[in-house]
């Protein structure tokens, strides 16, 4: 079996989807979560200047995306035909774009900007994202985005909405396909044990 390492910061952010993938696969890996102190000295030897960074039997892999799409593949969560993958893809791309829409309000400086940002999020482009993802899950028919079992695509829907339901357990009540299959996810024992046990931070 290859020895994985995960490189990140102690947050969930970027490698969160990473580490959803090993629990859910039950693969054993070394989660190094990097103090802001250490990581000047450890950016140089990273691919890219970045993290999260996942190294496989001593070679180095950058870009959060590209490890997740490289691990599901691995552990058979990356579907049963070209085809398949390509559905999960396109719900991955969905959840980059939703995902670019908070970082830009998050990291936006001029508050009445950011006040702007934060409102259309949460009006506009949260409820549109979540109507692409409920069509997609009634489309499918089977609980699942691709399928009828657990891929990479559930569990990055279940990352990216996780945050919001802790903020309001009501937040997927207008889209029931949606809320049913984060709950199904959340109840995958080993994903739910380890949600429960980990560390709370801000991101």
């Amino acid at each position: 079996m290859p020895s994985y390492k995960l490189f990140y910061f102690d947050v969930r952010g970027r490698a969160e989807i990473a580490r959803l993938i090993f629990t859910y696969a039950g693969k054993k890996f070394e989660d190094n979560r990097v103090g802001r102190e250490d990581w000047p000295a450890l950016k140089p030897n990273t691919p890219f200047g970045q993290m999260p960074v996942l190294e496989v039997d001593g070679e180095k892999i950058g870009q959060s995306v590209a490890i997740a799409n490289y691990l599901a593949r691995e552990f058979g969560l990356y579907g049963k035909t070209n085809m398949e993958g390509c559905r999960i893809d396109q719900v991955v791309c969905l959840v980059q774009d939703l995902i670019s829409a908070f970082i830009k309000a998050m990291f936006e400086k001029d508050e009445a900007k950011k006040a702007e940002l934060t409102k259309a999020n949460n009006e506009e482009v949260i409820p549109r994202f979540f109507g692409f993802f409920e069509s997609l899950l009634k489309k499918n028919g089977t609980g699942f985005f691709v399928g009828k079992d657990v891929t990479l695509a559930d569990l990055f829907v279940y990352d990216v909405t996780w945050n919001m339901v802790k903020a309001s357990p009501t937040a997927l009540d207008s889209f029931p396909l949606l809320k049913a299959n984060h709950n199904r996810i959340a109840s995958v024992p080993q994903i739910k044990a380890y949600v429960d046990a980990r560390k709370p931070t801000d991101m």
